[in-house]
């Protein structure tokens, strides 16, 4: 199985990824795509038809964890210390929300993140973040994707085996 495959299938596997029904669209070198459809269920506001804050807080958060996890530098599990998000505008009701998370900065026990949300027209953010997430990294080398591909397959399994 793919890094790609194991990455979807661990987020697949996160009870309120799945409950959002979030998709990751692109994985790799510290970058991760993950979006969410349009649903009633998560609308805020009725009169509207927008999306709630949460639910984007959630795929955005959810989609700088994966960007943290896809870093060379950075360990196959991590958490989310501190997250700040600026909502810019509300999302298109009816649109696919889109959230670019990129890891760009990894010290010995902290990652950096910045994230940018979108619905269809991605010239106008929704929403930007800048995040802090743990780093722990295993007693293999750093970036081993041997290891990295391993924790993620773990990290699925016990998700499931959680349910």
């Amino acid at each position: 199985m793919t890094d790609i495959a194991l990455a979807r299938q661990f987020i697949e596997a996160i009870p309120h990824s799945r409950a959002l029904a979030m998709q990751l669209d692109e994985i790799g070198a510290g970058r991760a795509v993950i979006s969410m459809p349009w649903d009633a269920r998560f609308v805020g506001d009725p009169s509207t038809g927008v999306i709630h804050g949460g639910a984007v807080s959630a795929l955005m958060d959810t989609a700088s964890g994966a960007a943290v996890m896809s870093h060379p530098e950075a360990g196959a599990t991590t958490a989310t210390l501190d997250l700040r998000i600026d909502y810019m505008r509300p999302a298109a009701p009816g649109q696919r929300i889109r959230a670019v998370a990129e890891c760009y900065h990894v010290t010995r026990t902290v990652a950096f993140v910045r994230a940018v949300a979108t619905d269809e027209d991605e010239t106008r953010p929704v929403a930007t973040a800048t995040g802090a997430f743990t780093v722990e990294r295993a007693r293999a080398s750093a970036g081993d994707p041997a290891r990295a591909t391993a924790a993620v397959a773990g990290a699925a399994e016990a998700g499931r085996a959680a349910e």
